[in-house]
């Protein structure tokens, strides 16, 4: 059995990783691929600490923080992504590794330490799409689409830092998409990534 694809959608809040995800899970399944979509912070004991921490707008000290991230990732590679990887899924996942490096790099961790550490510990992504977009026009997208508000991240200038983060990402593995175009437009972009770097479509 061929080993599957991991793609992951890193962005600001409001730039359209579900959204993109979810088009992307839809093409690939009529196209006869196995799908296994997923999302960080997990449904885990770790993922709702996180999520509860976010609505709550309570800070916690950065490096405590991080390890919330990492705790969560681990149990989600070695129980969604190495599993769904193993039986030959295209595993797509709304958010990974990359958004620590933003998020925790813009709570003032050093970037470049926490790409290689992540790199170093868990399964690289075959596909990584940044989701470009301007932080204000993330939050209006944010705000407009209604639910729970998520103040400990949520914030213009610290998603300006983030977005800074983000932009100036360069890997492999990257490809960075413009956000801010109609929603058909980049669902294009996704394909052609998909297509031209995995051939899956």
């Amino acid at each position: 059995m061929n080993r599957g694809r991991l793609v992951a959608f890193e962005g600001v809040d409001g730039s359209g990783k579900s959204t993109q995800l979810r088009l992307l899970g839809e093409a690939l399944r009529a196209a006869g691929h196995p799908v296994i979509e997923t999302r960080e912070p997990t449904d885990g004991a770790w993922g709702r600490r996180i999520r509860a921490m976010a609505r709550s707008g309570e800070r916690v000290p950065p490096e405590e923080e991080l390890r919330w991230f990492v705790e969560d990732r681990h149990e989600h590679v070695e129980t969604v992504i190495r599993p769904g990887l193993a039986s030959g899924a295209a595993v797509l996942s709304d958010r990974y590794f990359l958004s620590t490096v933003a998020y925790q790099g813009a709570r003032g961790l050093d970037p470049a330490r926490l790409l290689a550490d992540a790199e170093a510990r868990f399964p690289l992504p075959d596909l990584a799409l940044v989701l470009d977009i301007e932080p204000a026009l993330g939050l209006a997208r944010v705000a407009a689409r209604g639910g729970p508000a998520e103040p400990a991240f949520e914030e213009a200038s610290f998603l300006r830092a983030v977005g800074t983060l983000f932009r100036g990402l360069a890997r492999p593995y990257l490809v960075h998409v413009d956000a801010a175009e109609a929603l058909e437009a980049v669902h294009a972009a996704v394909r052609a990534a998909v297509g031209g770097r995995l051939g899956l479509l």
